[in-house]
Protein backbone atom coordinates (compact mmCIF):
# COMPACT_ATOMS: atom_id res chain seq x y z
CA UNK A 1 0.00 0.00 0.00
CA UNK A 2 2.82 2.23 0.93
CA UNK A 3 3.89 2.08 -2.97
CA UNK A 4 0.61 2.91 -4.30
CA UNK A 5 0.22 5.94 -1.84
CA UNK A 6 3.90 7.17 -2.68
CA UNK A 7 2.40 6.43 -6.79
CA UNK A 8 -0.02 8.44 -6.18
CA UNK A 9 1.65 11.32 -4.16
CA UNK A 10 4.37 11.46 -7.29
CA UNK A 11 1.42 11.42 -9.59
CA UNK A 12 -0.68 14.43 -7.96
CA UNK A 13 2.20 16.40 -7.50
CA UNK A 14 3.11 16.32 -11.30
CA UNK A 15 -0.71 17.43 -11.95
CA UNK A 16 0.05 20.27 -9.43
CA UNK A 17 3.36 21.50 -11.11
CA UNK A 18 1.76 21.25 -14.89
CA UNK A 19 -1.06 22.96 -13.55
CA UNK A 20 0.41 25.30 -12.13
CA UNK A 21 2.81 25.91 -15.28
CA UNK A 22 -0.07 26.30 -17.53
CA UNK A 23 -1.62 29.08 -15.71
CA UNK A 24 1.99 30.63 -16.12
CA UNK A 25 2.12 30.18 -19.45
CA UNK A 26 -2.32 31.57 -20.05
CA UNK A 27 -1.24 34.24 -17.98
CA UNK A 28 2.06 35.61 -20.19
CA UNK A 29 -0.07 35.02 -23.12
CA UNK A 30 -3.23 36.79 -22.14
CA UNK A 31 -0.38 39.82 -21.04
CA UNK A 32 0.84 39.70 -24.57
CA UNK A 33 -2.51 40.81 -26.13
CA UNK A 34 -2.16 43.90 -24.92
CA UNK A 35 0.93 44.65 -27.45
CA UNK A 36 -0.62 43.10 -30.16
CA UNK A 37 -1.11 46.74 -32.71
CA UNK A 38 -4.55 46.77 -34.53
CA UNK A 39 -5.07 46.39 -38.21
CA UNK A 40 -1.30 44.78 -39.15
CA UNK A 41 -0.21 41.24 -39.76
CA UNK A 42 0.25 39.29 -36.98
CA UNK A 43 3.27 36.50 -36.53
CA UNK A 44 2.13 33.53 -34.32
CA UNK A 45 4.59 30.87 -33.00
CA UNK A 46 4.43 27.57 -32.24
CA UNK A 47 3.90 25.00 -28.75
CA UNK A 48 1.76 25.21 -25.89
CA UNK A 49 1.90 28.72 -24.81
CA UNK A 50 1.57 30.08 -27.93
CA UNK A 51 -1.81 27.93 -28.23
CA UNK A 52 -2.61 30.09 -25.24
CA UNK A 53 -1.86 33.28 -26.65
CA UNK A 54 -3.69 31.99 -29.77
CA UNK A 55 -6.81 31.02 -27.36
CA UNK A 56 -6.54 35.02 -25.82
CA UNK A 57 -6.33 36.13 -29.50
CA UNK A 58 -10.11 35.11 -30.35
CA UNK A 59 -11.16 38.07 -28.32
CA UNK A 60 -9.55 40.72 -30.13
CA UNK A 61 -9.80 38.82 -33.38
CA UNK A 62 -11.62 41.86 -35.31
CA UNK A 63 -8.43 44.38 -34.90
CA UNK A 64 -6.59 41.63 -36.48
CA UNK A 65 -6.71 41.58 -40.94
CA UNK A 66 -4.57 38.44 -40.88
CA UNK A 67 -1.62 36.20 -39.21
CA UNK A 68 1.47 34.52 -40.51
CA UNK A 69 1.48 31.07 -38.99
CA UNK A 70 5.10 29.76 -37.80
CA UNK A 71 3.51 25.70 -38.67
CA UNK A 72 0.86 24.13 -39.86
CA UNK A 73 -0.69 23.39 -36.43
CA UNK A 74 -0.45 26.59 -35.43
CA UNK A 75 -2.38 28.22 -38.90
CA UNK A 76 -4.79 25.47 -38.51
CA UNK A 77 -5.80 26.90 -34.57
CA UNK A 78 -6.05 30.33 -35.92
CA UNK A 79 -8.66 29.67 -38.55
CA UNK A 80 -10.78 27.61 -36.30
CA UNK A 81 -10.91 31.09 -34.14
CA UNK A 82 -11.20 32.99 -37.31
CA UNK A 83 -8.54 34.57 -37.92
CA UNK A 84 -7.56 34.57 -41.49
CA UNK A 85 -3.80 32.78 -41.97
CA UNK A 86 -1.55 34.32 -45.29
CA UNK A 87 1.60 33.53 -46.56
CA UNK A 88 4.72 35.43 -45.08
CA UNK A 89 5.28 36.39 -49.51
CA UNK A 90 1.88 38.16 -49.34
CA UNK A 91 1.95 39.79 -46.43
CA UNK A 92 4.86 42.61 -46.03
CA UNK A 93 6.68 43.67 -42.69
CA UNK A 94 5.09 41.92 -39.62
CA UNK A 95 4.20 44.48 -37.16
CA UNK A 96 4.60 41.68 -34.24
CA UNK A 97 5.34 38.01 -34.10
CA UNK A 98 4.46 36.22 -30.30
CA UNK A 99 6.31 33.21 -29.48
CA UNK A 100 7.57 31.22 -26.65
CA UNK A 101 11.02 29.38 -26.20
CA UNK A 102 12.82 26.63 -24.86
CA UNK A 103 15.41 28.75 -23.31
CA UNK A 104 15.72 32.06 -22.73
CA UNK A 105 18.98 34.51 -21.49
CA UNK A 106 19.26 37.80 -19.68
CA UNK A 107 20.16 39.14 -23.02
CA UNK A 108 16.79 37.79 -24.56
CA UNK A 109 19.14 35.30 -26.29
CA UNK A 110 16.83 32.02 -27.41
CA UNK A 111 16.61 28.10 -27.88
CA UNK A 112 13.69 27.22 -29.57
CA UNK A 113 12.21 24.73 -31.61
CA UNK A 114 11.72 21.89 -29.33
CA UNK A 115 8.46 21.74 -31.58
CA UNK A 116 10.71 21.18 -34.65
CA UNK A 117 9.04 24.70 -35.82
CA UNK A 118 12.39 26.39 -35.59
CA UNK A 119 13.05 27.27 -39.00
CA UNK A 120 9.69 28.81 -39.98
CA UNK A 121 9.76 30.61 -36.71
CA UNK A 122 12.62 32.09 -37.93
CA UNK A 123 12.13 33.30 -40.93
CA UNK A 124 9.09 35.19 -39.66
CA UNK A 125 11.08 36.64 -36.90
CA UNK A 126 13.42 38.03 -39.72
CA UNK A 127 10.67 39.40 -40.94
CA UNK A 128 8.87 41.29 -37.93
CA UNK A 129 9.33 44.85 -36.00
CA UNK A 130 8.98 43.53 -32.95
CA UNK A 131 9.63 40.02 -31.32
CA UNK A 132 8.00 39.26 -27.97
CA UNK A 133 8.45 35.84 -26.01
CA UNK A 134 6.15 34.46 -23.77
CA UNK A 135 7.57 31.96 -21.19
CA UNK A 136 6.80 30.66 -17.73
CA UNK A 137 10.04 31.40 -15.59
CA UNK A 138 11.49 27.68 -15.83
CA UNK A 139 12.80 29.24 -19.63
CA UNK A 140 14.87 31.40 -18.09
CA UNK A 141 18.83 30.59 -17.61
CA UNK A 142 22.08 32.04 -17.25
CA UNK A 143 23.40 30.02 -19.94
CA UNK A 144 21.90 28.32 -23.00
CA UNK A 145 22.22 24.83 -23.77
CA UNK A 146 21.02 22.77 -21.07
CA UNK A 147 17.52 22.43 -23.37
CA UNK A 148 18.92 20.20 -26.37
CA UNK A 149 19.72 22.84 -29.12
CA UNK A 150 17.49 21.76 -32.17
CA UNK A 151 18.90 21.89 -35.72
CA UNK A 152 16.98 21.56 -39.26
CA UNK A 153 19.08 19.43 -41.33
CA UNK A 154 18.62 18.33 -44.97
CA UNK A 155 18.56 14.35 -44.45
CA UNK A 156 21.12 13.28 -46.63
CA UNK A 157 23.43 15.57 -44.71
CA UNK A 158 22.73 14.10 -40.86
CA UNK A 159 25.80 11.80 -40.67
CA UNK A 160 28.09 14.97 -41.93
CA UNK A 161 26.49 16.97 -39.06
CA UNK A 162 25.97 14.98 -36.72
CA UNK A 163 29.84 14.29 -36.65
CA UNK A 164 30.56 18.27 -36.79
CA UNK A 165 28.51 18.10 -33.59
CA UNK A 166 30.46 15.93 -32.07
CA UNK A 167 33.31 18.11 -32.87
CA UNK A 168 32.00 20.68 -31.30
CA UNK A 169 31.45 18.77 -28.30
CA UNK A 170 27.65 18.30 -28.43
CA UNK A 171 25.93 14.94 -28.55
CA UNK A 172 23.93 15.10 -31.56
CA UNK A 173 20.49 12.76 -31.18
CA UNK A 174 18.06 12.39 -34.59
CA UNK A 175 14.64 12.59 -33.66
CA UNK A 176 13.32 9.71 -34.56
CA UNK A 177 10.33 9.86 -36.64
CA UNK A 178 9.68 13.43 -36.68
CA UNK A 179 9.80 15.21 -40.36
CA UNK A 180 9.70 19.14 -40.36
CA UNK A 181 7.09 21.01 -42.43
CA UNK A 182 9.52 21.59 -45.07
CA UNK A 183 10.36 18.13 -45.06
CA UNK A 184 13.46 17.78 -43.39
CA UNK A 185 14.88 15.76 -40.09
CA UNK A 186 16.07 17.42 -36.97
CA UNK A 187 19.04 16.88 -34.71
CA UNK A 188 18.93 17.47 -30.93
CA UNK A 189 22.52 18.08 -29.88
CA UNK A 190 22.59 17.88 -26.18
CA UNK A 191 25.77 18.76 -24.13
CA UNK A 192 26.11 22.24 -25.16
CA UNK A 193 27.57 25.18 -23.14
CA UNK A 194 26.93 28.07 -25.52
CA UNK A 195 28.68 31.20 -23.89
CA UNK A 196 28.31 32.92 -27.35
CA UNK A 197 25.27 32.64 -28.93
CA UNK A 198 25.42 35.00 -31.82
CA UNK A 199 29.08 33.40 -32.74
CA UNK A 200 27.81 29.68 -32.68
CA UNK A 201 24.64 30.35 -34.30
CA UNK A 202 26.57 32.11 -37.49
CA UNK A 203 29.21 29.17 -37.52
CA UNK A 204 26.18 26.60 -37.69
CA UNK A 205 24.70 28.31 -40.30
CA UNK A 206 27.77 27.94 -42.25
CA UNK A 207 27.80 24.00 -42.46
CA UNK A 208 26.76 22.70 -45.42
CA UNK A 209 23.41 20.54 -45.49
CA UNK A 210 22.33 22.85 -42.02
CA UNK A 211 18.81 24.45 -43.06
CA UNK A 212 18.90 26.15 -39.90
CA UNK A 213 19.55 25.99 -36.08
CA UNK A 214 16.94 26.69 -32.75
CA UNK A 215 19.90 29.70 -32.13
CA UNK A 216 17.69 33.20 -31.76
CA UNK A 217 20.60 35.11 -30.97
CA UNK A 218 21.71 37.25 -33.79
CA UNK A 219 17.99 37.92 -34.20
CA UNK A 220 17.05 37.96 -30.06
CA UNK A 221 13.75 39.00 -28.49
CA UNK A 222 12.79 42.63 -27.76
CA UNK A 223 10.69 42.02 -25.14
CA UNK A 224 10.04 39.58 -22.86
CA UNK A 225 6.84 38.67 -20.60
CA UNK A 226 8.00 35.51 -18.17
CA UNK A 227 5.30 34.77 -15.66
CA UNK A 228 6.28 34.64 -12.25
CA UNK A 229 4.29 33.27 -9.19
CA UNK A 230 4.25 36.86 -8.28
CA UNK A 231 2.99 37.61 -11.62
CA UNK A 232 4.17 38.65 -15.30
CA UNK A 233 7.40 40.46 -15.47
CA UNK A 234 7.98 42.22 -18.44
CA UNK A 235 12.16 42.36 -19.81
CA UNK A 236 12.90 45.03 -22.06
CA UNK A 237 15.93 43.88 -24.68
CA UNK A 238 18.98 47.09 -23.25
Amino acid sequence: MGDVSSYNSHSLNREFIMSSQDQLKRAVAEAAIAYVPKGEVLGVGTGSTANFFIDALASIKHHIPAAVASSQATAERLKKIGIDVVDLNFAGEIGLYVDGADEINAQLQMIKGGGGALTREKIVAAASKKVICIADASKQVEVLGKFPLPIEVIPMARSYIGREMVKLGGNPVYRQGFVTDNGNIILDVYGLSISDAPALETRLNQLVGVVTNGLFACRPADILLVGTKDGVKTIVKS
